[in-house]
């Protein structure tokens, strides 16, 4: 077997890994799925708005990727919850949860698409109350909405979620779907490979050439 073939085949393995772990292939929530999610959620002590509000987002689910938009204005100081210690900020306070929010949200493919501070307070603000100061926005790609549902009913995420409650002063989140970016992993990953297999096959065609001109040289 040649060498751009094993390189070939080796890429083609790769990225069909990638986009495997990339991509959501359960299909829409099931209504037991949804009646499941909710019922964990009126267990963690949901009002009836937010129960509500969670079972119309479970059931229109696409199952295909969503962004979840966040809006946060930091505490100057966190809130003191066990755990917190006099001298953390918020930031530091966060961290900690982000701690078990990051592998979470890695391991199921969820990662942010954007970030960044404030760089201002609201330029733009009208029909609600208090929304002039933020300090971040983001945001998260989920690969799905049985993904968001997966991470927020694990028991172990109740604990680093006060963290969240302590070191934010208010949020904003909402769900964009169906959404668009232009520089899709998937796309991007599949090009990458691309060049790298060309690279390879040009380089071995190369050395083949170089190798039959010396054959014919000492001929």
């Amino acid at each position: 077997m040649s060498l751009p073939t094993i390189v070939w085949s080796l890429l083609l393995v790769v990225y069909l890994v990638f986009f495997g772990w990339y991509t959501s292939f359960g299909g829409p929530l099931s209504a037991e799925e949804v009646d499941h999610y909710v019922a964990l959620l009126a267990q963690q002590d949901g009002s009836p708005e937010d129960v509500a509000m969670l079972r119309a987002f479970l059931e229109s689910d696409t199952g295909d990727d969503f962004v979840m938009i966040n809006v946060v204005e930091m505490r100057d100081r966190p809130e003191a919850v066990p755990g917190v210690g006099p001298e953390e900020s918020s930031q530091e306070v966060l961290d900690r949860y982000m701690a078990f929010m990051w592998p979470a949200l890695v391991s199921r493919a969820c990662h942010p698409v954007f970030f960044g501070r404030a760089a201002a307070p609201a330029l733009d603000v009208w029909g609600l109350e208090g929304a002039e100061r933020w300090t971040v926005a983001a945001g998260m790609r989920y690969r799905s909405r049985r993904d968001l549902m997966e991470i927020a009913t694990d028991p172990g995420f109740q604990g680093p979620h006060e963290f969240k409650v302590a070191a934010i002063a208010k949020t904003v989140a909402f769900p964009i779907d169906p959404w668009m970016q232009l520089g899709d992993p998937r796309w991007v990953a599949g090009l990458l490979l691309a060049v790298v297999g060309l690279l390879v096959h040009g380089f071995e065609g190369h050395r083949r050439a170089q190798r039959r001109r010396a054959v014919d040289a000492t001929a």
